[in-house]
Parts: C-alpha cells; sequence; structure tokens
C-alpha cells in the first residue's frame, strides 16, 4: 500500500471510532509509531482536524465527516462472504440488519463491482454445519450485544440442558461468544451466585431491565475460562503453531477448547483448555512440525508414547 491509499485508510479509521490509538494504527499497517505519528501530522498539515489525547489516542473533531466511502472490489467481495456466514451463524434479526448493511454497501458501489456481486451471489454457499438442523429464529443476539455495551441486567427464561427445566434468571452479562459452532452468553447469574455459560438456542424470552451493574466487579473471557478450567479439571495447554497452518486448524481449534491467541510473524501462541490430554495429543500430532508444546510436559510424554506405538505398529 503506498503512502496516499495508507493516508485514506488512516483517515477512515480514525472516524470509525471515538478514539484510535497509535498502537492500533501501526498494528493495522504494520509500520512503526514514528511512521504514525508522521502520517498523522501530514494529516494536520493537510488541514484535517485531529486531536489529540496524550497517552490515549487520536480523534477527529466531531463536525468533521468524510465524503461517502467508496469500496474496492475486494472489499466487496468480503462484504458478500459475511452475508453468507451471517446467515447461518447468527439468528433472524441479525441477517436482516445485515442485508439492510449491505444493500447501503451495493448502493455506492460502481456498478462494474454490483455485476461482480451479482455474478458471485449464487456461486458461494454456506452449508449449516447443525446436526438437529435447527432454525435459529431469534437468538436474542441484538438484545444481548445492547446490553453487553450499556452494562444493563438481563432477565431470561432459560431450559437447562441436565434436566430440561425452565427457570427465570437475572443475569449480568460479561462476553458474548460462539464456540463448538453455537452462540453463548457468559453471565453472573443471581439466582445461582456464580457465573454461568447460557446456550442461546436454550434462551425462550429475554428482557433488558432498567438496571445497570458494575462490570469492573466481573471477571473477564479469559479469567472465567481459566477459572472453569480449574475447577473442571481442564488442563491449560499452550501451542505455539506455525502461521502455514493457521488457517487449517482455524475451525478445529475452537473443537479442542481455544481460549486466546496472539498472532506473531512465524508463530502464533495459542491457549487452551482441555480435559482429554490422551485425544489432544493426536490432533497435535497432525501438525507434524508445524507446532511446539510449551506446556504441559505430560503431552509431550503422551505424544512420545504414541508415536513410539505408531512406529512399531508400521514396522
Amino acid at each position: 500500500m503506498n503512502r496516499i491509499d495508507r493516508l485514506s485508510a488512516i483517515l477512515i479509521q480514525l472516524q470509525s471510532k471515538k478514539i484510535v490509538k497509535a498502537q492500533e494504527i501501526a498494528d493495522r499497517f504494520e509500520i512503526s509509531l514514528r511512521t504514525v505519528y508522521r502520517d498523522i501530522r501530514a494529516l494536520e498539515e493537510a488541514g484535517i482536524p485531529i486531536g489529540a489525547e496524550a497517552g490515549i489516542g487520536y480523534f477527529l473533531n466531531s463536525e468533521f465527516h468524510l465524503p461517502p466511502v467508496m469500496f474496492t472490489r475486494e472489499e466487496a467481495s468480503a462484504f458478500l462472504l459475511a452475508d453468507k456466514l451471517v446467515a447461518k451463524l447468527s439468528d433472524q434479526k441479525v441477517s436482516k440488519a445485515f442485508e439492510g448493511a449491505l444493500f447501503k454497501v451495493k448502493s455506492v458501489l460502481k456498478e462494474s463491482e454490483q455485476e461482480h456481486l451479482e455474478n458471485l451471489h449464487a456461486k458461494v454457499s454456506v452449508f449449516s454445519t447443525d446436526t438437529w438442523g435447527q432454525k435459529n429464529d431469534n437468538l436474542f443476539l441484538l438484545d444481548i450485544q445492547s446490553a453487553l455495551a450499556n452494562q444493563q441486567v438481563l432477565e431470561i427464561d432459560y431450559t437447562a440442558k441436565y434436566n430440561k427445566q425452565q427457570s427465570k434468571r437475572l443475569v449480568e452479562p460479561i462476553s458474548l461468544c460462539n464456540y463448538d459452532k453455537k452462540w453463548h452468553l457468559i453471565a453472573y447469574c443471581r439466582l445461582r451466585n456464580d457465573y454461568r455459560d447460557f446456550r442461546l438456542d436454550r434462551i425462550n424470552s429475554l428482557s433488558i431491565l432498567n438496571e445497570q451493574f458494575d462490570e469492573k466487579q466481573h471477571l473477564s473471557l479469559e479469567e472465567y475460562f481459566e477459572q472453569m478450567s480449574q475447577d473442571n479439571n481442564l488442563h491449560t495447554i499452550k501451542l505455539k503453531v506455525h502461521q502455514d497452518i493457521v488457517g487449517i486448524i482455524s475451525a478445529s481449534k475452537y473443537w479442542f477448547g481455544l481460549v486466546k491467541e496472539t498472532k506473531g510473524d512465524t508463530w502464533h501462541e495459542m491457549t487452551f483448555s482441555n480435559n482429554n490430554l490422551e485425544l489432544f495429543a493426536k490432533w497435535v500430532i497432525s501438525m507434524i512440525d508445524k507446532v511446539q508444546i510449551v506446556m504441559p510436559v505430560e503431552l509431550k510424554t503422551i505424544i512420545r508414547n504414541d508415536l513410539t506405538r505408531l512406529q512399531q505398529h508400521y514396522k
């Protein structure tokens, strides 16, 4: 990307939210902080009203607005893929909202790009992997996001998995996450006086209450999973995975309990919580030499034993 394109992209990023940190810009464009400072200065010299708060970040004057944004063909194609995924991985309300957003995107595209999307539309498909074939009419995704953003208490009617009984719960939401191909609400449950994991397809009704809570009193999502690991005798596993296979394991890593991922230049650090080291070892073996085990030592021992048995079996 040349500098002119980068300056335009930085300007769009600055308008995308209230305050943008210099490090966010550096990470996005893979440039140094010094280069970020120079680019910001160049925008200021061009008359863009950029403000700065020491130690916090940059912001645009509230009265400044960019003209309508034009999208590249690659960006438009990415929206099409997102539309296909949203239709399968969310509920009808979110799908409808995204459809409306996509119409707005299409309205500012060049005619050639509109034709490009029309040609692609019927040729791109996402098939549901839900073995039960259930249709998620309303998973309350938009309501939960609103409650998370505003730290509002939720009242839910929930069907428990173990006894199929329904109960009313007042919960303080801390995170919305998707794993095992299902959406989950992690929240503090006032009925149980503890943190709970609620599957959204088991929520029968949901209401946002006019009551706020202090999210600083709660665990973060990472802290919650760490606590669950300790309470449920889960093993904490740390790997370094080579960038060559990160894309290949993009889906399976969640099946094996991914809780944190840190991207690197060559090796990505991944942390998992899993209660079956023997099964996890077989997955690691499939990565051959594209993985390094940081911890635990027991995992290395299991893999050595498995490889010894394989060698003897195929002599």
